[in-house]
Order: structure tokens, then sequence, then C-alpha cells
């Protein structure tokens, strides 16, 4: 009997592909259709890439006949953010100014997990250059929350987390830089995770904020995603990048409760500041007591932990993030590559209007900022403040992670909301302010689906933090809550020739959003 694509995790998928109860070329088959049936709703993807996909699911298949030994998520469909390069597919940035550029090269992100078996089903919609909440500043079109058409996915990795939540891939790759895996993962009731800075290689991603960017993946499990940073970390240090680390691969381990930090006995830290701020939701902060009570359960002791410069993070984010971004974007001068004004006497003129009429607001806004803030009598004022701060609320999370093993927190403020609601730009960047402290400090984070909240029905999350390089304590934790608050089992494949059975950890909270479930895209 055929069984939607959907139903499977990555884990699931690449058992099957395995087992040989279906090919790589079946299961790439089913996610182009999943995609060609729920697309033209959600909008996720600014390029598909059949062809792509199809030829890594022949080689998968190939290697697989010839008794070859097959990668660690062999045939398991992924979309990539398409602020990543990826050899064959344009890299857009979601922006007029790249929307003809073509990639020379693979990002080594992207490299990683296709070497670890992954289909390159396409380019996920994004923030126009990573600016946003919400997804709404692309270029060529918004991407809407398959939970509810009418609001956003989030951002900046908006596209990434939609396209897992729609069901048309079990994983993704995001970038963030103030939270844009951890929101949209939030807002969309998915898994989403932010490494330490440097445990990702970011070669070959293009630059918004090169002290904050990180790239990470989105997946429906939290095995999915252990996997998925098994595959980003295997190859080791990348010397394409200099901020890159050596990171062993011990997360689907950690995810399965072996090796890494043990739950009971452990300490998870508690920010009442955050709990109480003004602006958070009650269904929200239900959330998050749900994800205590799990961790709780499971023998962790919960205790009261203060950070007390946080506040100042968003502040900090706005003065650092913006003046990274307006050093990062002065390539994109309409001369050597992406946008050219046509009809142009001089170099100077030329440079202008391709950047007046290539960037949209948002971008134009950031830069116009960062100019600001790096200008002389002004930088000693702000950037440097900033600095001090970011100063500090690292040393805030050192100490607290003296006294506690993890922290939990909200991941979002509130639950996805609508196309448009929110215009004023200050109250759109508030929509990171329990994720952007982070990245100041440098620490990984994972957005947890909870559940749905009980006035708006929509996904609600909770954000685990731990000390830097800790990554594979997140997922540990994770797991936890993920067992606790409870998830329908995941259905197995049910072929006569000996199904795939669940894979431990491999419990999805939310599932595929009811409306695309089971939409288009099926396996024999």
């Amino acid at each position: 009997m055929p069984q939607s694509y959907d139903t499977l995790s990555a884990a699931q998928i690449a058992a099957g592909v395995r087992a040989g109860a279906f090919s790589a070329v079946e299961v790439a088959r089913a996610a182009l259709e999943a995609v060609e049936a729920r697309e033209p709703e959600v909008q996720a993807f600014i390029q598909v890439t059949p062809e792509l996909a199809l030829a890594a699911a022949e080689r998968i298949d190939a290697a697989r006949a010839a008794g070859e030994t097959l990668p660690p998520l062999a045939g398991v469909p992924l979309a990539i953010k398409d602020n990543m390069n990826l050899g064959g597919t344009r890299t857009t940035c979601a922006s007029r100014m790249l929307e003809s550029y073509e990639s020379p090269y693979t990002a080594t992100c992207a490299a990683r997990m296709l070497k670890a078996g992954c289909l390159p089903i396409g380019k996920a919609n994004m923030d126009e250059f990573a600016f946003g909440s919400s997804t709404d500043t692309s270029a060529f079109h918004p991407t809407n929350n398959p939970w509810d058409l009418t609001r956003v996915p989030g951002g900046s990795s908006g596209g990434s987390a939609a396209a897992v939540a729609a069901g048309m891939v079990p994983l993704a790759l995001g970038s963030d830089t103030g939270g844009s895996i951890r929101q949209p993962a939030a807002l969309c009731g998915v898994v989403g995770m932010k490494p330490t800075y440097g445990a990702v290689s970011r070669y070959g991603v293009v630059a918004f904020g090169s002290s904050l960017d990180q790239v990470g993946p989105f997946g429906r499990t939290v095995a999915d995603v252990a996997a998925a940073m098994d595959a980003l970390v295997a190859g080791g240090r990348d010397p394409y990048d200099s901020t890159s680390q050596e990171v062993a691969p011990s997360f689907a381990a950690a995810a399965r409760g072996e090796g890494a930090v043990p739950v009971a006995g452990r300490r998870v830290g508690l920010v009442p500041a955050f709990m109480e701020a003004e602006g958070l939701t009650p269904e929200v902060r239900a959330g998050v007591e749900r994800a205590a009570a799990a961790l709780d359960a499971a023998g962790a002791e919960l205790v009261e932990v203060d950070l007390p410069h946080v506040d100042a993070a968003i502040a900090a984010y706005y003065v650092i993030g913006p003046a990274e971004a307006f050093s990062n974007l002065a390539r994109f001068d309409g001369i050597r590559y992406g946008y050219q004004e046509p009809g142009c006497t001089s170099l100077a003129r030329q440079s202008a209007l391709s950047r007046a009429h290539g960037f949209g607001a948002e971008a134009k806004r950031r830069q116009l900022l960062g100019a600001y803030l790096l200008s002389s009598g002004v930088y000693d004022r702000y950037y440097y403040a900033a600095q001090k701060a970011r100063t500090l609320i690292t040393a805030d999370y050192a100490r607290a992670f003296e006294q506690v093993d993890v922290i939990l927190m909200p991941a979002t403020p509130h639950a996805a909301f609508r196309h448009g609601e929110i215009s004023d730009p200050t109250a759109m960047y508030l929509s990171d302010m329990y994720t952007i402290s982070l990245n100041i400090a440098g620490n990984g984070g994972i957005s947890v689906p909870v559940g749905l909240g009980e006035s708006s029905g929509l996904p609600m999350a909770a954000q685990l933090v731990a000390p830097a390089f800790a990554d594979e304590r997140l997922i540990a934790f994770a797991a936890a809550v993920e067992r606790g608050v409870g998830g329908a089992s995941v259905a197995g494949v049910g072929s006569p020739e000996g199904a795939v059975a669940p894979v431990p950890g491999s419990a999805s909270v939310l599932g595929v959003a009811p409306a695309f479930a089971g939409k288009g895209g099926e396996l024999a």
C-alpha cells in the first residue's frame, strides 16, 4: 500500500534506502512531487533543482547496487538556504542584486551534506541578504507559514523552516545571525539548531555579519537534526574558514542518550527576567513551562540564574550587525558582479544606481545604519560601546554556566504573526529578543517544539542554550524535552520486504502541518 513520503523521518528514509525498501530515485521523485503539490501555497523555494536531486539519487542507487557502504543520510532530501553557494544553481540571497548570479562553487556546509548522501531539492527562500524576521523582505515573494498561510514563517531562514514544516523535505540548512534558524523553527513547529560559532564552516555562505553568522540544520525531530550536525562537522576543521574549529561528530549518539552529559542529575537554568518580560504571551510561557516539566521529570534540577546585561543584547546587535553588513555588502558595487544599472556614463553613477535599484528597503536601511555607525565621531560612541556590551554578555553566560549545564528560555515572544501585521522595523527586531544574545556571545542554541498554543492553535517552542562547544549537550536535553512533551510515533514504511523500524528518538512533537500532510509524494 502506498505511503506518504512525509510520514518518514530523515533517519527512516536513509534506513529504508540502505535496506532496499525503496530506492533513492523513488525518494527523490516523491519529494519533487510533494514540492509540486505544496509549493504553490507555501512558496518556500526560490529554485527547485530536480536534475541535481535525481543525479545524486542515481549515484546512491548505483553505489548500493555495487555493494558499497552508503553514507549516513543516503537518499534524504535537503533544502538549502539561498545564501549558500551550490554548484549548478543560482545563489541570489533573495535579492535583485544577485538575481542572475550563478554559484561558482559549492559551500562547505552544502558539500558535506551532499557527501553524507543528501539529495539537493532546491534553494530555499529567505529575507533579502538575511535581513529580517519574516521572510517578507525577499525580493521575489513572501513565504507562508504552513500552519496558517496568512502568517509568516519567521526569518530570515523562513523558506527552510517552511519546507520542513510542510513536509517537502525532512532536512534543511539555514543560517543564524540573530535567531534566523531558531525563530522560524519555533514559528513553524520544527527543530532548529544554531551551533556554537565556528562549529560549522561558513565558507561559501554569503556573509551578513561575519562575527555573528552560523550555519545550522532544521528537521522535524531532534534525531534528524543530530544526524545533520554529524554530517556538517564530519570533515573536521575547514581550512577555507579561519573561524572553523574541530568538532567531534557525536550528535546522533547524544540524541540516543549515549556519550553526552546525561539529563538526570544535571542542572537546568531558568532566567526569571525572560519569563516575566513584557511582550511574552501566556501561551509561549506555558510552552516553556511544559519543557521545564519534561526536564524535571527526566531527573534534572531546575534553578534560577541571572543574565544581568542581556537586556543590552538587542542594542548591541543592531550596532554590530549593521556595521558588519555595511562592510560585507560594499562588494556589490554594480561593477564586478551582481546587478548592473544599464545606460550609465560613469562608474560613480553606475555604482550608485545599481545599489539603489538592486537592494531592497531593509537592505538599504541596514547598510545606511552601518555606514553611520562606523563614521568618524560616531564609532567610539556606539560601536565601541556595543563591543563592550558584547564582552559583558559573554561573561554573563560564562558565569551562568558555572552554575548550570544548560539554560532553558523562550525562543520567541509570541506565535507566528500575520503578513504585514508588524510594519515598524523596531517592533520587528524585537521578534528576536530571546535569540540575539546567543549570537553576541557565540553559544549554541536549539529550538524545540512543545505543542500548540492554547489560544492561537499555532506552534509553540522552547529554546535551550549550552556553553560554547557543548552542542552535543543541547541535543541530549532537546531529546529529553521532545520525549517528555509527547509526540506521535513516526510511521514505519510498511514494505512487505522488511519495513523500516522506528528509529529511537524519531518521534516528532508536531509533525507535518495538517493542511499539507500527505499532499503529494508517495512511496510504494
